[in-house]
């Protein structure tokens, strides 16, 4: 039951998470936004919305480690699906910016949370095959937000997303806390200190390193997807591809592929070597993608499926992260660090923005996303194992 709801409270996470890149050009035109400011606009929304899940992720994340998982479940649910809801009144950027931001905050907490949760509950040998179902399944949000964005118009995408978590909140009500977390909570272990991800120097460049390494997947989901139609024009496409498409074709192989991956992982006994080589295909993947100068619609989704299936090692990179560290801080990690990449996006599209006038939307993208993987592969290179490691322990 924990990692169907768990896996469910992911669903909503992703669908709100990627709604605005698949109804940006919808709402944005419906609320007045000339069609030359679209790209900028949108990129501040969405560095509005990853700013809050910045922030939100160190908020939840020490109320995990202080007051419980259940805790984090349970409020970062209810205020982004009350975000969600007054998010299909806006009229305004400054209202719409506002909203995202909140909403951001609320969707900090459910991923991290619910890792954790069923990271503690399940057996050392078994527990990757959880994660991968509540990382994974979870994708399919993503889907569910492009349809009903397609079908019933983006007000009424925000509408649906903010019931189906209320939904969610009120089937939670009664689940089980972590065993481990009620080991350690009457104790004199520190929790929920953020700042002990700092020292000693050892435990912060693991910190770091699980940060980095998820970087690319979401270069690929906030830059190469979202911005598909940008870059179709750029590539000389005859018939130029649609955000929505391209973001519900990555998800819904990137929902196989973390299947895919998750299993991989546990016949090889191994997280590492498991990232790695969806890793190796992704880095190809993405020189395919910016040599399709004139090529067909076909050809350039059939390159995003393949990104979205080989950048899938999303469940596995949280299930080893959670893995790296003791009970009594292990949710700060696990919420702040999807955060943290999501919210690299920020960096990113500063980056993006930054080149993108003086050498060009593919010229931009291309330096942007070399540096990018290069230092994902760097960081993997720097963690250790972690596939059948005992969790029952607390961070001194």
């Amino acid at each position: 039951m924990v990692v169907l709801l768990a896996a469910l409270g992911n669903f909503v996470d992703i669908y709100d998470l990627i709604l605005f890149s698949l109804v940006r050009v919808q709402s944005l035109t419906s609320i007045g936004v000339p069609p030359e400011k679209l790209l900028d606009t949108g990129l501040k929304l969405i560095n509005m919305q990853m700013g809050g899940m910045l922030l939100g992720g160190i908020l939840w994340g020490v109320m995990g480690d202080k007051k419980g998982r259940l805790s984090v479940l349970l409020g970062s649910i209810a205020l982004y699906s009350l975000a969600n809801i007054a998010n299909g009144f806006v009229n305004s950027v400054p209202a719409y910016a506002a909203l995202r931001f909140i909403s951001g905050v609320g969707l900090a907490g459910e991923l991290g949370a619910g890792i954790t949760l069923v990271s503690e509950l399940m057996s050392k040998e078994a527990r990757g095959y959880g994660t991968m179902l509540v990382a994974g399944l979870g994708l399919a949000g993503a889907i569910a937000a492009g349809l009903v964005g397609n079908r019933f118009g983006w007000r009424n995408a925000y509408f649906v997303g903010g019931f189906m978590g209320l939904a969610l909140l009120l089937l939670r009500i009664g689940i089980c806390e972590s065993v481990m977390f009620n080991k350690i909570k009457d104790t004199t272990a520190r929790r929920g200190n953020f700042f002990m991800l700092f020292s000693p120097g050892k435990r912060l460049l693991k910190y770091l390193y699980c940060i980095v390494l998820g970087m690319p997947t979401w270069f690929i989901i906030g830059i190469l997807m979202t911005f598909a139609p940008e870059f179709g024009k750029a590539l000389a496409m005859p018939v130029l591809p649609t955000a929505t498409n391209a973001v519900m074709i990555f998800y819904a192989t990137c929902t196989i592929g973390n299947l895919a991956n998750g299993t991989l992982s546990q016949l090889m006994k191994s997280r590492r070597k498991a990232i790695l080589i969806f890793f190796a295909v992704a880095a190809a993947l993405c020189v395919a993608y910016f040599n399709l100068r004139g090529a067909s619609l076909f050809s350039f989704y059939a390159v995003c499926a393949g990104l979205g299936f080989f950048a899938a090692y999303w469940a596995v990179l949280l299930t080893m992260a959670a893995e790296q560290f003791g009970t009594n801080i292990r949710a700060t990690v696990s919420t702040t660090v999807p955060n943290f990449v999501r919210s690299s996006l920020v960096l990113v599209s500063w980056g993006f923005q930054a080149l993108k006038p003086g050498f060009g939307i593919l010229t931009a993208a291309s330096i942007v996303g070399a540096a990018v993987f290069a230092l994902a592969l760097f960081s993997l290179s720097g963690l250790g194992e972690t596939y059948g490691k005992d969790l029952d322990y607390v961070e001194a």
